[in-house]
Order: structure tokens, then sequence, then C-alpha cells
């Protein structure tokens, strides 16, 4: 059975999910505003450049978490997806997803965000496996810690293996969409792989192989 494979921000959905719940934070005044929102946009700007220290990274994104108790976070991430996230699905976000399923594929999200903020969204978009950085929890609260590799360029493809061979799959025939090239070690090893509304390293090396350039937002 063929696996569709999907990028979550700025692929399935029209700005970056990870960005957007911290601004969430930071409106809700959940973090110190203004020194929390600078390295935010400090660190999408390292993403962007491809120079992101993924671990520095995950110690600040996840450090909030551990400041409230699960049934809090809970709550407010609820509130977070539903007025935030459900806006910017991507118009073209539906019927791609349905066409694939339609196919018989396996769909799957994987993607650098972590579990937390990813997994509700993913339940949103009617997709049934998220692949994504597994906050640690300990005695029901979080630690600040992750589990495992973090699901990041090459870190994609490391823990995407790992669950194809527990759920007995391949990549025959497998296609992945996504518009970073932080995420070219994947779109390399995919039968089909797509560039969706691509950054222009994404887009260069696209052209360059000939892939499909898709855009979802119109």
């Amino acid at each position: 059975m063929p696996v569709a494979i999907f990028d979550l921000d700025n692929t399935l959905i029209t700005n970056d999910s990870d960005f957007m719940w911290n601004e969430y934070l930071v409106e809700h005044n959940l973090v110190d505003p203004l020194a929390y929102e600078e390295k935010n946009r400090q660190f999408y700007e390292d993403y962007q450049q491809g120079t992101l220290d993924i671990n520095s990274y995950l110690r600040f994104s996840l450090q909030p978490l551990t400041q409230f108790p699960l049934e809090q976070l809970h709550q407010w991430r609820a509130e977070f997806v539903q007025q935030m996230i459900k806006p910017l699905v991507a118009p073209g976000t539906p019927a791609l997803l349905e066409q694939h399923r339609q196919r018989g594929d396996t769909l799957l999200i994987i993607s650098a965000t972590n579990l937390f903020i990813t997994e509700p969204i993913a339940q949103l978009l009617e997709v049934p496996h998220i692949l994504s950085t597994v906050p640690e929890i300990k005695q029901g609260r979080y630690t600040g810690d992750f589990i495992g590799t973090p699901t990041f360029q090459q870190g994609k493809v490391t823990v995407l293996q790992d669950w194809l061979q527990e759920h007995d799959l391949d990549l025959d025939g497998s296609s992945f969409y996504s518009d970073s090239h932080n995420d070219l070690p994947l779109l390399e090893l995919v039968e089909y792989p797509v560039a969706v509304n691509p950054d222009q390293i994404l887009l260069a090396r696209a052209e360059e192989l000939q892939w499909p350039v898709l855009d979802l937002r119109k």
C-alpha cells in the first residue's frame, strides 16, 4: 500500500503551527511577551535559512509546557486549533487528502513541530498517522525534554524508516509533499516528491529535477 506523506506547516496549512502556538502564548501573556517573541522570531528565521539548532529550539518551545497542568494546556490547545489553525487550512488541502484516500494510500503527516501541537491538527485534517517530535511526560507533566529523534531534516528520514518497519510498509509508490528545503532529504528519498508553495531553495531544486510544483493556497 503506497504511503502519501505530508509536511504540515506552510504545506497543508498556510502558516507555521509551531510559530503560531508561540504567538498564542505571547498574546495570552503565558510567557514573557517581549523576550519570548524575539526568540521565537529568531528561531523561525533560522529555520527558513536552514540553520536551525533543533535541540536549542526544542528546549525553548517545550519549556512553557512544563509550567502548567495537562488539563489546562489541552484547553488552551483546543482553543488555539479552533481559532488560529482551522482558518489556516489551505483551500486545496481537503481535495488533495481525499484524492489519496480514494486511491487507498496510507496517509501520514510528518512534521518538525512537536506532537503536542500537531496531534490535534492531524485529527482536524482526518489524517490517521502523525510523526512529530515527542515531548516527554513524567508523572503527568511535561518535562521540557523530548523522546527519540527530532523529526527535522535527516531526522524525518530516520523516524519514518522506523515507522515503516513497524507497520510493515515501504516507500514503493510513495509521495511526499513539502514547502521547505529542510525536507530535501526525504523529498529525494520518495518516489513522487512534490514541492508545495516552495521556498526559493526548494523551488530551484524542484525545477532542476523536474518535480511537480503545487499551490494549495488557490
